[in-house]
């Protein structure tokens, strides 16, 4: 063995599709390439002995925000225990700013952006020469049918374990400017049938939940079609053996075909990721956000009332222009409208993204540590933006959990983001944090502040019995009924509220 390709995941079940791609594309390097994936969180000494077992001459990490910080202690020590082995970066950490980052200091090559077919020719030449004499090479972008499509990589224990990425499309066409999307000058298809044979062939060995990483995946809405009757298709043959598949979604653009191909998803078997990120057009303005409001909401309406699908609408605070009572209106509004999880999240400065053209006119100040938060703006102070992140964190173990799926609209109210700031503050004052906190306890303490604001112990209890965190000894991850689901655990507890 000769090349080793590696990252070090977010979780277990996240299966890193880039690597797979690398290993698919490696050619006449494919025999000397294996592929040795860690989760965040791994000793450094366990993670650098374990490569080293393998014997590699070239070792390539897949470096993201959420683990550049771990992999460059892992890069740091490979190479001081074995200097002889070539390392090689790539993923879209080390693509953009590399002459400001220790890890890229640290290792041999760099490969920024599109790694198919540089890496191999990187790796050819490492091996075989001439040595290159360039530390950061520029990804060449190829036409996408010379791509090999990586799915048949995913191993048995991947598909029976492992949440299946998949991408119909690379790229995107917006400008959005907190997103490293925003640099693609377009969004890239693959062969359509090429891709639908590969997803066959996936579903045949088993998988069954599949999660498309597509950033607009309703671009073109006959793909769109096409890639859903697949899925359908695969429901009507087999009802007791469903499929489960998650898109993201563009929210202002879903014509009534599209429409009437989604109304025919049942419970359990479809996700919708939908990016809203503000309703102030001033701010989307400033952040060269092109998005129809009105349309949007209408969108999620529809969906909210006339599809199974389940709703994970994205909102992000700390954007430039943006105070907290612009945050809030459109908090309320997007509440409103009944999706079954708001993901709130607090922007991040990812490397590369044109969002820094805004840190003085808005005094915006950021984390220098990954994942890079804004920490203040000249529109929300630090100790405010604290209390924000709280918050979030509080939101998802209450409302986006689905563990307190009717208790949550009580303690929301006719002022969503009013009474739960309320919540969030005095939760924070009763336990001084906001990670391991028991579900029993979680459970106790809500019941506490409903009690708190005037509700009867009796009614607080009652309004708790009806909802999975009421009922933690004997709750259930499965919904109502004795079909099999497909669905996250989260997302059942969503469909059996």
């Amino acid at each position: 063995m000769t090349i080793l390709l590696s990252t070090l995941n977010a979780r277990y079940t996240h299966a890193s599709l880039g690597l797979r791609y690398l290993l698919a594309n490696m050619g006449a390097l494919r025999e000397q390439t294996v592929l040795m994936e860690f989760v965040i969180g791994a000793k450094t000494t366990e993670v650098v002995e374990r490569l080293l077992a393998k014997k590699p001459r070239i070792v390539g990490f897949g470096v993201y925000i959420w683990n550049v910080e771990e992999t460059t202690r892992v890069v740091a020590m490979l190479k001081r225990v074995a200097p002889e082995v070539t390392v090689v970066l790539g993923g879209p950490e080390v693509s953009y700013e590399t002459d400001k980052q220790e890890i890229v200091r640290l290792a041999d090559y760099t490969v920024t952006g599109w790694g198919d077919v540089s890496f191999p020719k990187l790796c050819g030449e490492i091996l075989h020469g001439p040595k290159p004499l360039m530390k950061v090479h520029a990804g060449v972008q190829p036409p996408m049918a010379d791509i090999a499509l990586p799915y048949a990589l995913y191993s048995e224990e991947d598909i029976a374990h492992r949440t299946i990425y998949v991408e119909a499309s690379r790229g995107c066409p917006f400008k959005c400017e907190f997103c490293l999307s925003s640099l693609d000058k377009t969004a890239w298809p693959f062969n359509l049938d090429a891709f639908l044979a590969e997803m066959e062939a996936l579903y045949q060995r088993g998988a069954r939940l599949f999660k498309f990483v597509d950033r607009t995946f309703n671009l073109n809405v006959k793909t769109s079609q096409r890639i859903m009757q697949f899925f359908l298709d695969k429901l009507a043959a087999a009802p007791n053996d469903p499929v489960y598949a998650h898109f993201e979604l563009v929210p202002d653009h879903l014509p009534e075909a599209l429409k009437a191909t989604i109304a025919q998803f049942p419970p359990g078997a479809l996700q919708f990721e939908i990016g809203i990120q503000s309703f102030n057009p001033e701010v989307q303005t400033l952040v060269s956000r092109r998005q129809d409001n009105a349309k949007a909401a209408d969108n999620i309406r529809w969906l909210h009332a006339h599809s199974h699908a389940h709703l994970h609408v994205d909102l992000i605070a700390g954007l430039p222009g943006e105070d907290v009572a612009s945050f809030a209106r459109g908090f309320d509004h997007l509440v409103s409208l009944g999706p079954h999880e708001i993901q709130f999240g607090i922007l991040k400065r990812l490397r590369g993204t044109p969002i820094i053209r805004h840190t003085e006119p808005f005094g915006m100040v950021f984390d220098p540590y990954p994942p890079y938060t804004v920490l203040a703006t000249d529109r929300i102070d630090f100790a405010t933006m604290q209390r924000l992140v709280r918050f979030a964190r509080y939101w998802d173990l209450v409302a986006n959990s689905g563990r307190f799926a009717h208790t949550v609209n009580t303690l929301l109210g006719e002022a969503p983001f009013a009474n739960f700031m309320a919540f969030s503050d005095w939760m924070y004052t009763r336990t001084d944090a906001t990670h391991r906190i028991a579900l029993d306890r979680l459970a106790k303490l809500v019941q506490e502040w409903l009690q708190l604001r005037g509700m009867s112990e009796e009614a607080a209890k009652a309004l708790l019995a009806s909802d999975y965190a009421g009922n933690v000894d004997k709750a259930s991850s499965k919904p109502k009924g004795e079909q099999k689901q497909a669905a996250p655990e989260r997302q059942v507890r969503h469909l059996a509220a």
